[in-house]
C-alpha cells in the first residue's frame, strides 16, 4: 500500500509526529512524508491511506492569522522555539481548499496543549471533517498527540504515534483480507 502523510507545523512537533506514525507504518508500505506546502493532487493520485495532521491553534485548526503570530513569536524571540522549515508555508485550511475529491482511507491528527480537549481544543477533529467532505473514509478516531507549556512533545508521544502507525497499518491490512 501506498500512504502520504501530510502535515502542518509551526515548531517541528507535528513534523517530529507525522515521522512517528510514518515509521510505524512503513514495514511493507510506501509512506511519504510531506509538509503541506507540498502536498500536490498528483502526490495524492493512487494512495490507499492519506494521513493529515496540524498544530491546535486557538481551539481549531490554524488560520493564516495565528500562523503567522507564531512566526512573529519566534522572530521577536529568535531560537527560544525554532520554527519547522515549511512554517512560513500555507497551512492544511488553505491546502484542503485547493483539493479535488478523492476515493481512499484517511486518518487525522493534531498536536495540541496537554489537558482536556474542552480546554486546549483538537484541530484533528475540523482535520476529520474536512477529509470526508472530500470524499476520503476515516479508518480512525481523530488523534492528538501532547505537547508542553514549553512547546516540547511530552513524553511517550513520539512513541505513541509510531504506534498509532502500526494500528492505522493493520487496520488497513485487515480492510484488504476482508475485500479479498
Amino acid at each position: 500500500m501506498r500512504a502520504v502523510i501530510i502535515y502542518e507545523s509551526i515548531y517541528g512537533n507535528t513534523h517530529v509526529i507525522a515521522d512517528a506514525i510514518a515509521r510505524g507504518l512503513e514495514p511493507g508500505n510506501e509512506v511519504t512524508v510531506v509538509p503541506v506546502t507540498n502536498a500536490t493532487q498528483e502526490l495524492l493520485d493512487g494512495a490507499g491511506l492519506v494521513v493529515v495532521g496540524g498544530p491546535t491553534h486557538l481551539h481549531g485548526m490554524s488560520h493564516a492569522n495565528t500562523r503567522k503570530a507564531a512566526v512573529e513569536q519566534e522572530h521577536k524571540h529568535p531560537g527560544q522555539v525554532p520554527l519547522d522549515p515549511d512554517a512560513e508555508g500555507p497551512g492544511l485550511r488553505n491546502w484542503f481548499s485547493s483539493l479535488g475529491r478523492m476515493s481512499a482511507s484517511a486518518a487525522a491528527f493534531d498536536t495540541r496543549l496537554s489537558g482536556p480537549a474542552a480546554f486546549t481544543g483538537r484541530a484533528a477533529k475540523g482535520v476529520a471533517r474536512l477529509l470526508e467532505r472530500h470524499g476520503l473514509t476515516l479508518i480512525a478516531e481523530a488523534e492528538s498527540f501532547l505537547v508542553t507549556k514549553d512547546n516540547q512533545l511530552a513524553p511517550g508521544e513520539e512513541d505513541r504515534a509510531q504506534e498509532w502507525g502500526k494500528q492505522l497499518a493493520a487496520r488497513i491490512m485487515a480492510t484488504a483480507e476482508v475485500r479479498a
